[in-house]
């Protein structure tokens, strides 16, 4: 049996190119990895002071953190991927906290929430940690005191793209 040659023309052409472009999906596996870890992230049950009731704030009805796959709160280090530091670190609270992060699976990622987190708020004292970065790397500083639950949703949103673009599968 011959082959035939089949000849379409540039209009045929271009109308079959579209159809193809409509109907197939690209992709990487890094990028299939970063939409699913992004889309899913399991936040630590942890509140040190008020910033803590900011962020339970963020899963009511009016703000629904749900939306963006961020709603389940784990209450244990091992199940988590995201730690949100929301409120005053003490120094008797810090190695309690850099604990918390060393179990947490890799990959994992932190938020600091609010002015006390991020550099110690108006507590300029030798017993409050001056930032949460001296113990453990943080990804995404929100400020405010304490912040509005809508300025963690943005940061929420903020980790997720740079979780999307770092392109890690593991």
């Amino acid at each position: 049996m011959a082959v035939e040659e089949i000849r379409l023309s540039r209009r045929e052409e271009g109308a079959l190119e579209r159809t193809l472009r409509q109907s197939i999906l690209f992709t990487t596996v890094e990028q299939v990895a970063g939409w699913a870890r992004k889309n899913s992230l399991w936040p630590l049950t942890f509140g040190l002071a008020c910033c803590a009731i900011e962020m339970m704030a963020s899963t009511d009805p009016r703000h629904d953190l749900a939306r963006f796959g961020a709603e389940v709160f784990r209450a244990s280090p091992r199940q988590a991927d995201l730690m949100i530091v929301s409120g005053t670190v003490t120094m008797k609270m810090a190695p309690v906290v850099r604990r918390l992060y060393e179990q947490m699976p890799e990959p994992k990622w932190v938020i600091a929430m609010g002015s006390c987190s991020s550099v110690g708020g108006p507590y300029n004292s030798y017993a409050v940690l001056q930032g949460v970065d001296q113990i453990i790397p943080v990804d995404i500083y929100v400020p405010g005191c304490p912040p509005r639950p809508e300025a963690l949703i943005y940061a929420i949103q903020k980790l997720q793209e740079k979780i999307q673009q770092s392109g890690r599968i593991f």
